[in-house]
């Protein structure tokens, strides 16, 4: 308890209820964070590779006919983080109103995820990152979905804990400051979004407001998918990145264990470095990732749209087709304003040139699948081992690994 005590990212505290509360240390951390080599070379590796994911935001064609996807993918793998089994078909048979076999239940979750962050990238044009935005943005996620009894859009004024599943406050594997704390560690979390632009780099920056908001856990639902919002919107705030390319998630999904237990060694050991270190690779792995997507994005408009360069009608389908890879041969004829003839000939078209693929198997209201666009987010030629950082679990003093992700919970 003494070495906890002194802990440099905060101290547990004794409640009255009899259990122990962590009250963390407002940021920046004291003593600073250590930049050694490792340190350096890793911040210098994640710039790279978000500069050069940001260069290709300047060169895509109408780059917001692009970003939806990105946006869906991110959705996808920070909800199922938390435990959906929703996947980016899901999602997009939704949104399409097509007739699936079968439809989700938490699928809406991950579509208030794509609000959720539309919305936020759309406020922070006139608003600055701030708790009322945290606020609105918690109320679009939780909107008419599991957690939406849970207060949604306003900080909690209870106690919540995470521990294992129907778990109880006293074998909680982590307790968040109590509740008549969160205000003044959220004003100061509000304050470091803008001051330490100053001194403090922004991928650094992103780093420490993620951990530190997890550890306040300030919502008694959809803190986590909230604190990975906050990383995309950080990063467009700040101009390092035009558009919302980079899907951390998919890193963070692919090291779960891992992620969680660097955001405990904070809490236990004050190791801001080793998360930070970790949050840095995660970036340059996943910024590398999504720019070679955009590079095959690219290619495969360049092919395609050789396939129909005399056919104004089909190269606005190709358009339609990348901000709504799902259509019917109706939707298509009201995206285009042509005949129902025109559009059924049209996909017909694209459908002998595998560039749609029917996927309900029916005569009738049939839907059609952009295949080789969504097979670019889909990873299906890789597997999440190739992210998943090697050798980190053997580091000296690293935490022990955690088996699944930590359910929320709220006292009573």
């Amino acid at each position: 308890m003494n070495q906890l005590a002194s802990n440099r990212a905060g101290r547990y505290v004794h409640q009255p209820a009899g259990y122990r509360a962590f009250l963390p240390e407002p940021l920046p951390p004291k003593p600073p964070v250590a930049f050694d080599g490792e340190m350096l070379r890793l911040l210098s590796d994640a710039d790279r590779a978000v500069a050069k994911l940001d260069a290709y935001a300047t060169i895509l064609p109408n780059p917001d006919l692009f970003v939806a996807m990105y946006v869906r993918k991110e959705a996808v793998l920070s909800s199922q983080i938390e435990g959906t089994q929703s996947t980016l078909e899901d999602v997009l048979e939704f949104e399409a109103n097509a007739p699936p076999d079968h439809q989700p239940k938490d699928v809406e979750e991950v579509v208030n995820y794509v609000r959720a962050m539309n919305y936020g990238l759309r406020r922070l044009r006139d608003l600055p990152l701030s708790l009322r935005l945290i606020r609105e943005i918690h109320a679009k996620l939780m909107e008419g979905v599991r957690g939406a009894n849970k207060t949604p859009g306003e900080f909690r004024t209870s106690q919540n804990w995470i521990g294992p599943q129907n778990a109880p406050l006293a074998n909680a594997t982590f307790v968040p400051p109590p509740p008549h704390e969160v205000m003044a560690l959220l004003g100061n979390l509000e304050s470091f979004f803008h001051d330490a632009k100053e001194d403090t780099p922004v991928l650094i920056l992103c780093g420490l407001a993620h951990a530190q908001f997890e550890t306040i856990h300030p919502f008694l639902d959809g803190n986590g998918r909230i604190g990975r919002l906050l990383i995309t919107f950080l990063l467009c705030q700040d101009g390092v990145l035009k558009q919302p390319l980079l899907y951390l998630s998919h890193y963070l999904k692919a090291n779960r264990s891992e992620y969680y237990d660097r955001l405990n060694s904070i809490r236990f050991r004050g190791d801001w470095e080793g998360w930070l270190k970790f949050f840095l690779r995660g970036v340059a792995i996943v910024g590398t990732e999504a720019a070679q997507t955009s590079d095959r994005i690219l290619q495969m408009r360049d092919e395609h749209r050789a396939k129909f360069a005399s056919n104004a009608n089909a190269l606005r389908l190709l358009d339609v087709l990348f901000k709504s890879p799902l259509v019917s041969v109706q939707r298509c004829a009201d995206q285009l304003d042509v005949s129902f003839v025109t559009a059924n000939r049209l996909v017909e078209a694209f459908e002998r040139q595998g560039i749609l693929r029917e996927i309900t198997g029916r005569r009738r209201d049939r839907f059609y699948r952009y295949q080789p666009y969504v097979d670019l987010f889909r990873d299906r030629d890789r597997d999440d081992h190739d992210l998943q950082v090697k050798g980190a679990a053997s580091e000296p003093g690293a935490a022990t690994p955690s088996r699944s992700a930590p359910d929320e919970h709220t006292s009573s």
